[in-house]
């Protein structure tokens, strides 16, 4: 499988694997997990998207659980932090659903993400939401930090705006390096609202979660739905597969986060790979999820 570059010593796998479903499974034991984790990493897919909210704050121990010297050094783990809600470790503890980016939150929550997880640094940590209430000096010399004590060995975003991710970079030394927004067929507006342009601009890997829209490009018999059975029965593939292609030929380069909980599913992700997506194929599904054609 490509590889795409993050920074000057991280790369990931083009199609990265997402944990968000682990604590959803009816069997959550370490060798079930260590069964879908095999799964992607036999197809090449190493890069693991986890966050410390997911699965009511124990999708990080579910994973950790599972995780095995050999499998850490097959991996590059993703994790995010910023979101409280009354839950897991914090249940009890929280009146409202909110967003922290203060230094004692970022750096509390890392500490408890390498403990759930086992390992001694986070590839990649990403502030989840952005904070209306961010100090952005106080969150910025945060991030700084753990990169320099190795706890971290990069960070980013996730669903921030340009404005949001200016803000955040302008007080900080070390570079965001991704931004992780929703992008699909289903939720296509990034392409046209500047979120894609931005980055794309400055050569910036943007993550894609839910490109799949939540799987609502799966089922029924839209007309977009007609068209993915189109062009994905040409290579013999599923809708899924060119649901994911449609974003992967995309120019800027973006990382799709693909979430299942079945394992002859995550063996087949990168089925996406095998896809033929010319412009006008590209366009084609572009207009079915429009409902019109371009201007």
């Amino acid at each position: 499988m490509d590889r795409i570059r993050i920074t000057d010593d991280i790369d990931f796998s083009r199609i990265v694997y997402g944990t968000w479903r682990l604590g959803d499974d009816s069997d959550t034991s370490p060798e079930h997990v260590r069964n879908k984790l095999a799964a992607a990493i036999d197809q090449g897919i190493t890069t693991m998207d986890q966050a410390d909210i997911y699965g009511g704050y124990m999708a990080e121990e579910i994973m950790g659980n599972a995780m095995t010297p050999e499998i850490r050094g097959k991996i590059e783990v993703v994790t995010k932090c910023g979101i409280v809600v009354d839950a897991g470790r914090h249940s009890g503890n929280v009146r409202v659903k909110h967003y922290d980016t203060s230094r004692r939150h970022i750096v509390g929550s890392v500490e408890a993400s390498l403990k759930l997880m086992g390992i001694e640094a986070i590839d990649l940590l990403l502030i989840h939401r952005p904070d209306p209430f961010m100090d952005h000096f106080e969150t910025g010399q945060t991030l700084d930090e753990l990169v320099s004590a190795g706890k971290v060995r990069a960070v980013g975003v996730s669903n921030f705006r340009p404005y949001d991710w200016d803000l955040l970079q302008s007080s900080m030394q070390s570079p965001l390096v991704t931004n992780q927004i929703e992008l699909s067929l289903a939720a296509h507006e990034g392409f046209t609202n500047g979120d894609v342009a931005f980055h794309q601009r400055s050569a910036t890997p943007i993550m894609a979660w839910s490109p799949l829209g939540g799987g609502s490009l799966m089922s029924g018999d839209s007309d977009i739905g007609k068209v993915l059975d189109a062009v994905a029965s040409r290579d013999g593939l599923d809708r899924s597969a060119a649901a994911t292609a449609w974003l992967l030929a995309h120019p800027a380069g973006i990382i799709p986060v693909m979430g299942t909980n079945n394992v002859d599913r995550i063996a087949r992700l990168s089925d996406a790979l095998k896809v033929t997506m010319d412009r006008q194929t590209w366009y084609a599904l572009y207009t079915a999820a429009l409902g019109h054609e371009v201007a």
